[in-house]
């Protein structure tokens, strides 16, 4: 073959290739921006708001343990200090595996039911590293492990509040299984209903910024429920049952103030705008229930006590829960100074009135302050107060009668379903300890330990 053949078809089999692989590199041409749009289009987690909400979920840890424990620990007399720690310890331990195994599938698993989440997402089927959960910024996501753990630190510490409200009798093993029942039929539920997308009081536009109905007002009337149906203390009224140590009860208050802004802040579920609202609003209204509270008992006692700031702590703390992102700073003010004069009549007045024993004052402070911070949620969210606004064609009128339908619906919901499981653990176990135990105290009659020792 002579050379100018030999280039000749070179040639022609150069051009045919060209032809065909035209189509081809113009597909990839075309492909290569599509995939950009579209890795560009699915949204990636902000390591700032990762890190931050890592520290919320451990802040919310700390609030548990050892913040409520010891809060609680020292309200109650040291012959029963242990019991409450030990109580606290397990239920949050009890209530973490429930969790992961299906609670977070019952309150995010994203069914469509109002009511519950489902089932899809139980042992975390599909939670993975990799998969996202949205905030409430269009594009913005989180990874869906921190959300699920942010979310667990909640359910965790709800179940342990109530045993504040009959401590000093209740049987270790009672106190336990109730919490984790109750975890499964009460909180689960009611906070896919509250902070779900398709849960029903989410959708009619309830504001719970933090867990004003979902923790508190729920804590506060299972504690209620069970004061009443675990009974009074023996000796009530007669023994001198005052907190064993103040010094121990103003710790675990000053902790879970510091563990409420990981609560409070870390609701926004980003390190922005909204979460440093939430923290000044977490500051201030506590610190105005603090001074309400000693003001309150410097006219009615002439003394201010500790006890009485601790309580006004936690008063302002819980008040503030449902509002901290949505109320301006001098609106979380009024709400610290209303709650505690509130919260301080409940405890101080309606409780001897009608001779409830609520050891730590889980109603008088929980469910009271959940109940006022949750109306007035709907009050000081107006933007002419400060607040953030409301949603379109919603007024405060309207806001308000969404919020005490939420507040009714957790009540109802919460009183009738902790009503039954009390009875139920009292069929299977039974409740109280022998009064020969209550009288020895709980370290010794249920865990074979003592808080202190004589030297």
């Amino acid at each position: 073959m002579s050379f100018s053949k030999l280039s000749s078809t070179l040639t022609r089999v150069g051009a045919l290739s060209a032809a065909l692989l035209a189509p081809a590199i113009a597909f990839a041409q075309d492909a290569a921006p599509a995939a950009a749009a579209a890795a560009a289009a699915t949204p990636v987690p902000d390591k700032g708001d990762t890190a931050f909400m890592f520290i919320s979920t451990i802040l919310v840890l700390f609030m548990l343990v050892p913040g409520l424990a010891l809060f609680y620990g020292g309200l109650v007399r040291s012959k029963n200090m242990l019991s409450v720690l030990m109580q606290c310890t397990m239920i949050g331990a009890v209530v973490m595996i429930l969790w992961v195994l299906y609670g977070y599938s019952f309150a995010f698993g994203g069914g469509t039911s109002p009511y519950w989440g489902g089932t899809a997402k139980m042992f975390l089927s599909g939670v993975t590293p990799t998969s996202t959960a949205p905030t409430f910024s269009k594009g913005v996501v989180i990874p869906e492990l921190i959300f699920m753990l942010f979310q667990m630190t909640f359910a965790a510490i709800t179940p342990a509040l109530i045993i504040g409200a009959f401590a000093e009798r209740i049987k270790f093993g009672a106190a336990v299984l109730f919490c984790a029942l109750w975890a499964t039929f009460v909180y689960f539920p009611i906070a896919h209903m509250v902070w779900d997308s398709n849960g029903m009081l989410f959708k009619m536009g309830a504001l719970d910024f933090a867990g004003g109905t979902v923790v508190h007002i729920n804590a506060g009337i299972a504690g209620f429920v069970g004061a009443l149906m675990v009974g009074k203390r023996v000796g009530f009224g007669k023994d001198m049952m005052a907190p064993h140590s103040m010094t121990l009860t103003m710790v675990g208050a000053s902790m879970l103030w510091v563990g409420w802004f990981g609560f409070n802040a870390g609701s926004n579920l980003e390190a922005s705008g909204g979460a440093m609202l939430a923290t000044v609003n977490t500051f201030v209204a506590t610190a105005a229930a603090i001074i309400s509270w000693s003001l309150v008992e410097t006219f009615t006692r002439g003394k201010a006590s500790m006890l009485g700031g601790a309580s006004g702590m936690v008063a302002g703390l819980v008040a503030v829960t449902p509002a901290a992102g949505i109320v301006g700073p001098m609106g979380a003010i009024v709400l610290g100074l209303i709650v505690s004069p509130l919260c301080y009549f409940f405890v101080s007045v309606v409780k001897n009135k009608f001779g409830y024993d609520d050891t730590a004052d889980v109603f008088g402070v929980h469910c009271v302050g959940g109940i006022f911070g949750a109306l007035a949620t709907g009050v000081f969210a107006s933007a002419s107060l400060g607040g953030v606004g409301y949603a379109d064609g919603v007024t405060m009128g309207s806001q308000v009668v969404v919020q005490a339908t939420a507040v009714i619906t957790t009540i109802l919901w919460c009183g009738i379903g902790s009503a039954i499981l009390y009875k139920l653990v009292d069929v299977i176990i039974g409740l109280r300890v022998a009064p020969e135990a209550e009288r020895e105290g709980l370290d010794l009659a249920s865990h074979g330990e003592a808080a202190y020792h004589n030297s």
